[in-house]
Formats: C-alpha cells, sequence, structure tokens
C-alpha cells in the first residue's frame, strides 16, 4: 500500500512490482521482477549508449562535432565516439551521488527537454518536406509513403510539443512569486538548446532555404 515505509521517502528503495509480490508472499516472483527490471535497465541504457556513439560520429563526419569523434578502428568501431560518451555517461551518473541528485535532476531534465525539441524539429522537417515537393514540381503519387492528415499532423506535433515544453513546471509561475529556482530546473534544456543552435547557426552563416531551393534526394 501507499503506506509503506519503502515508498514513502523520496528516494524510493524497492520497485513497486517487487513490493507486491513480497506482500503477496511469492518471494521468487519478486526476484523474477527484479531481474526483468534490471535487464531493461540494462537494455536502455545500451541502446542509449549505442545512439549517442552513433550520433557523435555522424556528427563529427557533418563537421559539426570535432573530428576525431569520426575516427573508426579496423572494425569499424567508432572509439573515440564511443570513450566520449562513456565518460559522460559516468559524470552523469557520479552526479546523482552528490548534493542530492540535484546535478542528476539537471541533466535529467535537459536531455527530456531535447527530446520534446527533436520532435519540434520533425514536425517542421515534415512540414517542410512536403512543401519543398510541391514547390519543385514533383508528384506526390511518387513518394513510396505518404504521412495522413498532413498538414494537420505535423501542425498539431508542433502545437503538442510546444504546449508540452512551456508546461514543463507551469506551477512555478502560479504563486504569489515566481519559483525562479524550479524554473531554471524544469527549462535548463532551452537556454542550452539556444545556445548551441544560435552557436551553429552564426558560426556557419546558415539561412532558412527557400522551398524551391531545398535539396530533397
Amino acid at each position: 500500500p501507499y503506506t509503506t515505509e519503502s515508498l514513502a521517502a523520496s528516494d524510493v528503495t524497492v520497485s513497486p512490482f517487487t513490493l507486491i509480490f513480497e506482500k503477496a508472499g511469492v518471494a521468487f516472483a519478486a526476484s523474477v521482477m527484479n531481474a526483468v527490471i534490471l535487464t531493461a535497465v540494462l537494455s536502455a541504457g545500451n541502446s542509449g549508449m549505442y545512439a549517442s556513439t552513433r550520433m557523435l560520429w555522424d556528427l563529427a563526419r557533418q563537421g559539426k562535432a570535432p573530428k576525431f569523434l569520426g575516427k573508426l578502428d579496423s572494425r569499424g568501431v567508432p572509439v573515440n565516439a564511443l570513450i566520449v560518451t562513456s565518460i559522460v555517461g559516468s559524470i552523469a551518473f557520479i552526479a546523482s551521488l552528490f548534493g542530492d541528485g540535484v546535478v542528476y535532476i539537471w541533466l535529467l531534465n535537459a536531455s527530456g527537454m531535447s527530446g520534446f525539441i527533436a520532435w519540434v524539429g520533425i514536425a517542421i522537417s515534415h512540414y517542410r518536406f512536403r512543401k519543398a515537393y510541391i514547390a519543385q514540381g514533383k508528384d506526390l503519387k511518387d513518394l513510396p509513403y505518404r504521412a495522413k492528415w498532413f498538414p494537420f499532423g505535423p501542425i498539431f506535433a508542433f502545437a503538442l510539443c510546444v504546449i508540452v515544453i512551456l508546461g514543463q513546471n507551469y506551477g512555478a509561475f502560479m504563486g504569489e512569486a515566481i519559483d525562479w529556482n524550479g524554473v531554471l530546473v524544469s527549462y535548463i534544456g532551452l537556454p542550452l538548446f539556444l545556445v548551441l543552435w544560435l552557436g551553429y547557426k552564426f558560426t556557419k552563416k546558415t539561412k532558412v532555404i527557400p522551398l524551391d531551393k531545398c535539396e530533397l534526394k
């Protein structure tokens, strides 16, 4: 039940699923559930490690990250990118052990925010792709796949993601005084994104490409 001591603290020490089996007297099932949860966590960590490593490697190949991250070993493994990813992941894990996990929460919020920002970018890209395809005189029937409900789909996804981003911690603005600490913790991902995006834009002097000039191949 919710009154159980192990669930009452801010740092939960046991999985609710495991607790259910323990209370029911099915000890072996609790162990199985722990194994399942641990396996899922390791799988998620492995997937994150692979995706982060490959993204760093590809960014380096495009000139958007340090060149040394784009090197491969004799087996085709981007070792440098893997090492950097491992170091950053280890630092994030170690940070969770200090300061009541404040740094970890900041990192968690920043990564979560980046996911929604990525989906905003996907929605914009999809919308502009379809518009550019038509602007260049191409027939939509030639596409192997056409998303339904265009343009409602990408517009709805864009609006929904923006609402979620802005509403991450709307409660910080609802009190008598704005909770600036809560705002900073919840929205730390936004200034990080803007710094990286604007930094790249000004460094590379990029501009919005007209629809009839977009590269669609």
